[in-house]
């Protein structure tokens, strides 16, 4: 097996008493799009600087490609950053700003440094933009710059630090498919920091969820939706709904549902017995229509209705349950949208459930 191309052991950060990451041991492999994820504060854009160099760790080991880089300067490592600001210089011209880290080459000439740029250029969609004003160009435009001037450099690993967090909503969507487009072409590691949760499961091969400096799971995308370690990971990525429970065996009876047998490996703590409590995806219970057969069903009551066009999320709430659950239905030619306060029958399966231990 080859050597992963990033490789943290015991790493540890420290600014005064504020303890910032705490032991950290990561790998990642070459040429995987691997994304840390967390909410503001969690410490990955931290981790993100000391893996390009521009942190120093307080303790622990730090390996790029084979080699300890502790003390090594940004400069002098494998890598290059694409910053959330993108760092565009708006005085020199969209060409000027992807030669810009060639300008000390001294073993390419101006022909060979400008095709260098002319290909960086089409690599990232810009063709013939070269002439064009820095400051003229769209969020997206730039951004697509700061890329191909990162790539230029021939990077062992990229390093992305939220680089799709100014666009907007539409734009950033185009621009999560054709980052992943790209980091597939050129076959080079990307590291990404994001606290979007969509776009880190849509974009990665690996993630890495973080929470108050510490890495609380790694998996790939669908591990991690439907396998989350512990409550505090399945409760940051997607939706879930907890429903109080309790455990004897393999049985769980689950409040407002009923009972079922479960597998172990839905129980990420091991099954216990006693009280518990049971996650479920939005997109695992359904609303039964009429003529429907299912071998699991509850009734309740819709308490609030969310309609985004393609899809409804319907608030369903269980007689003697204070909580309610969230059920995402399709909306299909023919199927109603159900309003609020109507009766609903709730069909469930126990194959979807995540059992957590009270805490």
């Amino acid at each position: 097996m080859k050597s992963p191309i990033v490789a943290l052991k015991g790493v540890q950060k420290y600014y005064g008493d504020y303890h910032a990451l705490r032991d950290i041991s990561l790998e990642i492999a070459e040429g995987e799009f691997f994304s840390l994820l967390g909410p503001s504060g969690c410490g990955k854009t931290t981790l993100l600087r000391a893996i390009a160099g521009f942190e120093s760790v307080s303790e622990g080991t730090l390996h790029l490609d084979g080699r300890d880089v502790r003390g090594v300067p940004p400069n002098r490592r494998p890598t290059n950053m694409v910053f959330q600001s993108y760092a565009i210089f708006p005085h020199l011209s969209v060409a000027e700003n992807v030669g810009f880290g060639l300008r000390r080459r001294g073993d390419l000439n101006a022909t060979a440094k400008r095709a260098l740029v002319e290909d960086a250029l089409d690599m990232v969609g810009l063709d013939g933009y070269g002439g064009r004003a820095a400051h003229a160009l769209s969020g997206g435009q730039r951004q697509r710059v700061a890329l191909a001037r990162a790539l230029i450099l021939k990077p062992r690993v990229l390093l992305l630090d939220e680089p799709l967090s100014a666009l907007d909503k539409k734009l950033r969507e185009t621009m999560q498919a054709e980052l992943r487009r790209l980091q597939r072409h050129v076959g080079i590691t990307f590291v990404l920091v994001t606290h979007d949760q969509e776009e880190a499961l849509i974009m990665s091969d690996r993630i890495a969820v973080m929470f108050e400096g510490r890495i609380a799971q790694v998996a790939g995308p669908q591990a991690l939706y439907r396998r989350p370690a512990d409550r505090r990971v399945a409760e940051f990525i997607g939706m879930m709904s907890f429903l109080p429970a309790t455990a004897s065996g393999t049985r769980v009876e689950v409040a407002g549902l009923g009972t079922a047998e479960v597998a172990p490996d839905q129980a990420p703590g091991g099954l216990a017995d006693g009280a518990a409590e049971v996650g479920i995806r939005p997109e695992l219970l359904t609303l039964v229509q009429g003529g429907e057969s299912r071998p699991h069903t509850a009734p309740g009551t819709v308490a609030e209705v969310h309609y985004y066009g393609d899809m409804t999320y319907y608030e369903v709430a269980f007689d003697g349950v204070d909580r309610p659950v969230t059920i995402s239905m399709k909306n299909l030619p023919g199927r109603p949208v159900l309003e609020r306060g109507q009766a609903a029958i709730v069909g469930w399966d126990p194959r979807g459930w995540v059992v957590f231990g009270q805490s």
